[in-house]
């Protein structure tokens, strides 16, 4: 079983890609986290994903501060991080994808988001 934590301040999004990727895949179990700051709880309270799917348009802590904040960590920085947002100017997708294991734009189709996942998590 894949651990997949899902960072967005959106619940619809959230909900529609939990449910989404749970469908594509049995081997998927996904959490959702509506900010960096319940991303850091859930990390500290060991809930320790194979993977984190991160928006980067939130309010508070946005996901270049938590993709940061992720990397200063020993124990987190290995989770592999998959910037999932609508912010596709060329500017951010050029960072991302560099900084990132992979960029993807919203929305997206569940299908091609799954293989991507696993795409970035046979790397591992």
């Amino acid at each position: 079983m894949k651990k997949i934590m899902i960072v967005d301040d959106e619940p619809d999004s959230v909900f529609s890609i939990k449910y989404g990727l749970e469908y594509f895949s049995e081997e998927y179990k996904v959490i959702g986290a509506k900010s960096g700051r319940e991303c850091f709880d859930l990390l500290k309270n060991g809930k320790m994903p194979d993977l984190i799917l991160l928006d980067i348009m939130m309010p508070e802590m946005n996901g270049w501060d938590v993709f940061a904040k992720l990397k200063e960590n020993p124990e987190w920085r290995k989770i592999p991080v998959v910037f999932l947002t609508a912010k596709t100017d060329l500017y951010s997708k050029g960072f991302g994808k560099m900084a990132a294991a992979d960029y993807i734009g919203k929305p997206c189709d569940i299908k091609s988001l799954g293989m991507r996942i696993d795409k970035v998590l046979k790397k591992q």
